[in-house]
This record gives C-alpha cells, sequence and structure tokens, in this order.
C-alpha cells in the first residue's frame, strides 16, 4: 500500500510539474518567439546558389545556416533535379503539395526514384546521399537542427562553382 501512495505523489508531482508555467525570473532567458506563418505572408525568394535556379526557398523559422531548429519550404517546378548529394545533419522533409521523387545513392539513375505524393515525409539520415526531382509543380517543408549544408557527391554537380 505504501508503494502505490509513493507512486501516486510521484505521478502528481510529475503531472504538475508539466501543467504549471513556470515563473519568470531576471535569470530566465529571453522569450520564445511564436512564429505564424500563412500562406499570404510567406516570403519566398529564389535559391542560394549551390541549388539549380528556377525554384524559389521560404524560412518560416530558425535559420538553417546557424545552430538550433529551423523549419523552411521549397518550391520546385516540374522536372527540377538537385543531384546526388548529403547534409551533416539529419533532413526531414514532407511533401505538401505535388510530387517529390527521391532516391538513395550516390550516382542518378532514374529507376530507383520513389514517389512521394502530397502528404509523404521522408527522413534521410546524416552523411547518407541521396538525389531528387519534382514531377509538376512541387512544394515541400525541410525541417531539422542547423547548421544545414548541402555537399554534392560530385563537385562538378553543385550549380555554385559553375561558371
Amino acid at each position: 500500500m505504501r508503494k502505490l501512495f509513493l507512486f501516486v505523489v510521484v505521478l502528481a508531482i510529475a503531472n504538475q510539474a508539466q501543467t504549471t508555467k513556470p515563473k519568470s525570473t531576471a535569470k530566465t532567458a529571453a522569450k520564445p518567439v511564436v512564429t505564424v506563418a500563412t500562406p499570404d505572408k510567406i516570403n519566398w525568394v529564389p535559391v542560394p546558389p549551390n541549388l539549380p535556379p528556377g525554384a524559389q526557398v521560404a524560412v518560416l523559422a530558425g535559420n538553417p545556416a546557424a545552430p538550433g531548429p529551423f523549419v523552411m519550404r521549397l518550391k520546385f517546378p516540374d522536372g527540377y533535379k538537385v543531384m546526388p548529394h548529403w547534409h551533416p545533419v539529419p533532413e526531414n522533409v514532407t511533401v505538401l503539395s505535388g510530387e517529390f521523387r527521391v532516391a538513395m545513392g550516390d550516382t542518378w539513375d532514374d529507376s530507383k526514384l520513389q514517389s512521394l505524393p502530397a502528404g509523404s515525409f521522408v527522413s534521410v539520415p546524416i552523411h547518407h546521399s541521396h538525389y531528387a526531382m519534382a514531377k509538376g509543380a512541387t512544394e515541400i517543408q525541410v525541417h531539422g537542427t542547423g547548421p544545414f549544408k548541402l555537399v554534392y557527391v560530385n563537385p562538378n554537380d553543385d550549380p555554385s562553382k559553375k561558371k
């Protein structure tokens, strides 16, 4: 009976800790920022030079180039390709619209592309080579923890290195 009583007390304390707001103190860090992104307020810009031109990106939260969490969206035109590459951090992708095709490996092979329709999710582990393309106008959302970088398997595939 005593063990049951102790379990109930511990459970009550844990529950209170989860439902009680922490008190603000002078030593408390800055308040977290609440980010709201409605479609009409998203700021789309051309992708950086390390991606082929023609796509757009919008950073919704955080900074992909800095340490910490981030969320960004990308819009790809039909046929847009990102050649085999990898990232130094895990990449988490949700397909919002269109069809995103993804395959794992160091060399492009159309027969290995897996079709991911809207609503699909893929998580690519750290340093795992992969490539992708859009079928139709496609929008994806990428989230993870930065710094997020794109490293091409073949440096000649990097559009920022081409003249």
